[in-house]
This record gives structure tokens, sequence and C-alpha cells, in this order.
């Protein structure tokens, strides 16, 4: 069990004509046991943060802490942290049980009989004690992931460090392999760093994510505080699936009047809502597709006319992309999300209702978030 801690966290490349920064004064304090996700689009830095953390790559600046000591210099064999790679880094000569057992033998003066023990208890922890005699060309690929996670397990590490675990995966390996982790991970109680691209993994199984962009830690908190309240545009956009609908808007008065679509789709807000627009001329209305009402008759200010686009079946639900220009061959679309059994067709008109307390409103300059959705309840906790 430890706590680990990121404090304003720098690394540089040197390049032939200038130097490139990976990762960008980032601070994060893991607490014990916590399941952490590092999550962002590719080279956005989370795997240079992941290699840091293991040794195999040495910071430029800023400090890695683990219970309280620098660890900026220890070699990462005396660093007891775990790392399961991509690509799983199985010896193919080796058995299951070999495998299991070489990080074992390799680190430590222990007894053939508890080396034993070891590796069959975690073997029967991973579903996997069957295969010990197995070598890694006649195992699946959720097989061989369990194996590269036993290896990791057996030697009770302080730390566990995931890279992408499940990217080999098909789809519904994937989503079984993601509630095994978490099953695991609670089992152990082993402080853990979880790095993927896939906003879905990070949703589902951190205690909380940080989202990175361009090296810089963009946010961090629990999902549901980053799905509701993201810190800006950036977050607001990545995190959630469809992606959140955004409109770029002229500030004029009281009236939020669309660029994009020449006026045609023009949003009125209340004074509070005008007042943490301040002074802006622009600014950007976001949405969530689960927030966007389509229907036959709904009315008032916050009701628009518009296009169905295309509709995408989900089967419990439908993903809808609509247009408030339907007589532009390459209209700009927004998507509603609607239940799959409402009837809804490409061409054919519809009323769409955006409630105010649904939307958000980002600086059309920074992404700074200037107003959250309205919500109720407590986002600090996750569902687990």
């Amino acid at each position: 069990m430890a706590v680990l801690t990121l404090e304003h966290v720098t690394k540089a490349f040197t390049g032939s004509k200038k130097d490139v920064v990976a990762v960008d004064d980032v601070s994060i304090d893991i607490a014990d046991g916590e399941f952490l996700v590092l999550v962002g689009p590719s080279g956005c830095g989370k795997t240079t943060v992941l290699r840091m953390i293991a040794g195999l790559e040495v910071p430029t600046d800023g400090e890695i802490r683990l219970d309280g000591k620098v660890i900026n210099d220890e070699s990462p064999k005396n660093r007891n942290i775990a790392m399961v790679f991509q690509n799983y880094a199985l010896y193919p000569h080796m058995t299951v049980r070999e495998n299991m057992r070489f990080g074992l033998e390799e680190s430590a003066d222990i007894p053939d009989a508890e080396m034993e023990r070891k590796v069959r208890e975690t073997a029967e922890l991973l579903d996997i004690g069957e295969l010990l005699d197995r070598k890694p060309k006649e195992l699946s690929g959720g097989q061989q992931q369990r194996v590269a996670l036993g290896r990791a397990i057996v030697r009770d590490p302080a730390v566990f460090l995931l890279d992408e675990p499940l990217s080999n995966l098909d789809a519904k390996l994937r989503a079984h392999m993601r509630t095994e982790l978490q099953r695991i991970q609670e089992e152990l109680r082993v402080t853990t760093v979880f790095v993927t691209h896939d906003q879905t993994e990070a949703m589902t199984m951190g205690d909380r994510i940080a989202v990175l962009s361009d090296g810089e830690l963009q946010q961090i908190g629990t999902p549901l505080e980053c799905y509701h309240t993201p810190a800006n545009r950036f977050v607001a956009e990545f995190i959630g699936s469809p992606s959140m609908n955004f409109f770029e808007m002229e500030v004029q008065g009281s009236r939020l009047v669309s660029r994009a679509v020449g006026g045609r789709f023009e949003y009125h807000v209340s004074e509070q809502t005008r007042e943490t627009i301040g002074d802006r001329a622009e600014v950007v209305l976001g949405v969530r597709p689960e927030d966007i009402i389509v229907s036959d008759d709904a009315d008032g200010r916050h009701a628009f006319e518009a296009v169905v686009d295309v509709v995408e079946p989900m089967g419990n639900e439908n993903n809808v992309y609509l247009t408030f220009d339907g007589e532009n061959t390459n209209p700009e679309t927004f998507i509603a999300t609607v239940d799959g059994f409402k009837q809804i067709s490409a061409g054919q008109p519809a009323t769409v209702h955006i409630p105010e307390d649904a939307i958000s409103i980002f600086d059309a300059t920074t992404g700074e978030t200037l107003r959250h959705r309205v919500l109720t309840g407590d986002l600090s906790v996750t569902l687990t």
C-alpha cells in the first residue's frame, strides 16, 4: 500500500531543432489504494508520466514521491512498482508459470515453495490456474493479459502501473476485463495508475480520472465531476460519447446568436447566465446530446425548429444528427440522444428543446468554463 505524489513534474526531450515538452508541470496526489486513470488523446503525455513513475524515464524537473520519499533517482528495480505493458511482453519460450515466477526470481530471495504458492494463488485469482504449463502462443489475448497481470501481482508491489492493457482485446472481452480489473484492484487494494485513451474505460474504472492534453493536466476529479462539471471545453469534448455539442455564439445582450448557421439558432439566456458571460463578445454554448429534447410540439423561447440529417440506431437509444440549416448540402450538425423506440427518420422536421439548466458556457478564446449545467446531488463520489 502506498501514497504516490507527482509534484510539478516536467519531461522535455531534446531534439535536433528544439526541445519537445512531453509533460508540462503536472502535479497529482494519488491516495493509498486509489485507482487513478490517466486519460487523453494519443501524444498527450500519459504514457510518459507512467514511464517516469516506473523509472524508465527521468523527469527533467519536479519530484516523484512514494510514501513521502523522493524516487527520481531510484532504479526501476528498487521502486517496488510493477508495470503491465500494452503488448503484455511475455517471454515466448517460457510457460505461464515461468513467466509469472520470473520477476520473483530476479528481484527477491524467496524459497521455491513460497514462489510456487504465490504463483498458484495469483493464477487462481485470475482464473488461469489450469494454464500454468502452457506457453504464450497457446493462449488467447485475454489469457495473455491475465498472465501479464499475474506476473505483476505476484511481486506484491506498492504500486501497479497499467499502460493501455486492454487495447489489444476485442470489444466484448474488453468490457469483461474492465470489470475483472476493478474486482482484482478492489480485492488487492493496491495503488493503481491506469493509462488509456478510451474515455469509456476512464469513466467506468477510475476512482478519479486525470485528463491530459499536450502534456498539461486539464482536470482531475471523479468521473462524474469531469463529465458534469468540466473545467474547460477540452474536457467537455473529450469526456462523453457522443461528445458534447458546441455552438460558437455572438453575445448580443441577453441573446446568444450562432455564427455558424447565419443566426438561425438564437438562444436567450437569463440575467444570471448573462452575468457569468461578463463583457465577452463571443462565447461557446455547450449541451450534452442526452439533454436535447426532440419532440413534435415543444414551444417556448428554448424550443427550435430543426431538420433530421442522420439517425444512428444503437438499440436502446438513437443518436439523431440534426441541423438548423436543412437547405445546406453540408449543414452544421448537432447530436441528440433519444429513446430507441422513438420513430425518427432522416429528412423529417423536428422541434428541439434545449433547457437553460442543461447548457454549459465556455470562453471562446481560452476554453475556460464560465457556466456548468445545473445539477443536484454529490458528484464527489464514484459509482463502485
